[in-house]
């Protein structure tokens, strides 16, 4: 009786499924039929496959007319002759909630999702919104790519940005588990607990740490089983502490470069760009090749958000009243070739949201941001955007790939992105979680919904 009494006061949600979550309301089954599948593992095209959906997992993958169950009763099929099937991508660096704006989240993530944006990492915001837009997500509430977030630690020095004023309103900065100042009298154990609490992925370390709290918050979080996301240089912690820290992404590859500064900045908040004759004249530069090979060594995987230090030098160049970034394009550029070409997994974040006019997402430029600037072959460029921003949110076993036992996320294409990178405009459908977003439904953001863009 207490079992039956126990079992009658779990709300269905959480009775339901072993994961928290209830089954789909349905086991609808679909055939998604003679696509070109580029799966996302950097295999080679597969031309004329079928894709099999139950719910919202994918059963199998094979040649077309292949697959068992198939040509069952009630089997919707989907013809995809002619198309191209990618996975979903994957943009794993935004911030969605500094400030928290739902009506615009909402817009950009609408925006995303119509685009074959799956998956987002949101790098660390007011995570009472950014929970809420989470939930909405996963419960297909409002049209959005899933969400995984990050509770943010960093020095005492940096809770005077406004920026954490604005992500934790009505919390003293530096106090909230989203926002955490750490200090060497900080009980690590406390503060990552606290951290997890927020139902967040990962710890991100951004800022103003040295190096022995650095890796003293990322052998915490792991022996809690959280991951751990930083700025790959935590300034004034070098990169080189960063990647031996063990710290699972490293975000930016611009600050990869002051490895090479004689003096190191002793702050985040000192923004002195780096200098670029420190670079090797030609060729690969071997400190960096050291810190790559570290990479390597460690797992590590780079967040490089490139296309933003690029698109932002052609801005000045119509405004050079503005102030420089820390890198230039070019060298943003070849920090992340060189760790292309050294094997270092690179994902594509773009810490930029785009604004209003803009019709794409922005994990649009920095896939032709690889593409055309570093020069991957678009089959590679695709591989980062798809599979390796799966590891970097630490859901490479549910997504990242089109394979049989993983989300049915994925996204079809009228022409080949292999031939064209530019080809991804070509989408005509979303598919999340199994469930269809065709790209004829979508509705353009609106100067309402983006607010402030309304000034630019």
């Amino acid at each position: 009786m207490a079992a039956l009494l126990l079992a009658l006061s779990v709300p269905a949600t959480f009775a339901a499924g072993s994961d928290g979550v209830s089954p789909s309301t349905t086991d609808a089954v679909t055939l998604y039929a003679g696509g070109t599948v580029i799966d996302g593992t950097g295999a080679a095209p597969r031309a004329n496959q079928d894709i099999l959906v139950r719910g919202e997992r994918i059963v199998a993958v094979g040649p077309h007319g292949t697959l068992e169950g198939a040509r069952a009763a009630g089997v919707h099929t989907v013809d995809l002759h002619g198309g191209y099937v990618i996975p979903g991508l994957i943009d794993s660096h935004v911030h969605m909630a500094t400030p928290p704006n739902a009506k615009r989240a909402q817009a950009i993530l609408r925006r995303n999702l119509y685009a074959g944006v799956t998956a987002v990492r949101d790098m660390a915001d007011d995570l009472r919104s950014v929970g809420e837009l989470a939930r909405e997500a996963r419960a297909g509430e409002i049209p959005a790519p899933d969400i995984y977030y990050a509770a943010l630690m960093a020095g005492p020095d940096f809770f005077a940005d406004p920026r954490v004023g604005a992500a934790s309103y009505g919390v003293t900065p530096g106090h909230s588990p989203w926002m955490q100042e750490i200090n060497d009298k900080t009980d690590l154990r406390e503060a990552v607990t606290l951290a997890r609490g927020t139902s967040a992925t990962a710890i991100k370390v951004y800022a103003d740490l040295p190096p022995e709290l650095v890796k003293g918050i990322t052998a915490e979080a792991h022996r809690q089983h959280i991951m751990v996301w930083a700025h790959s240089a935590v300034f004034p912690t070098r990169p080189a502490d960063v990647i031996d820290a063990g710290v699972d992404v490293v975000s930016h590859a611009c600050y990869l470069a002051y490895q090479l500064e004689p003096v190191m900045l002793k702050s985040y908040e000192d923004h002195t760009p780096f200098h670029d004759a420190l670079l090797a004249p030609r060729g690969d530069d071997p400190v960096i090749a050291g810190l790559y090979k570290d990479m390597l060594k460690h797992g590590t995987i780079l967040d490089a958000t490139g296309s933003l230090f690029v698109r932002y030098d052609a801005e000045r160049k119509a405004h050079p009243d503005r102030k420089p970034l820390r890198c230039t394009g070019p060298t943003t550029t070849r920090l992340v070739r060189q760790a292309w070409k050294a094997g270092v997994p690179v994902s594509t974040g773009t810490d930029n949201d785009g604004g209003v006019d803009q019709v794409w997402p922005s994990v649009y430029d920095e896939i032709f941001f690889l593409a055309h600037d570093v020069g991957m072959p678009p089959l590679e460029a695709l591989h980062s955007a798809t599979l390796v921003g799966a590891q970097a949110a630490g859901q490479a076993k549910d997504m990242g790939s089109i394979e049989a036992g993983k989300l049915a996320n994925f996204a079809v294409l009228s022409a080949d992105p292999l031939k064209d990178i530019g080809n991804l405009h070509s989408i005509r459908l979303t598919v999340k979680r199994g469930h269809e977003y065709p790209r004829a439904d979508y509705k353009p953001v609106t100067r309402e919904e983006m607010g402030h863009d309304d000034d630019d």
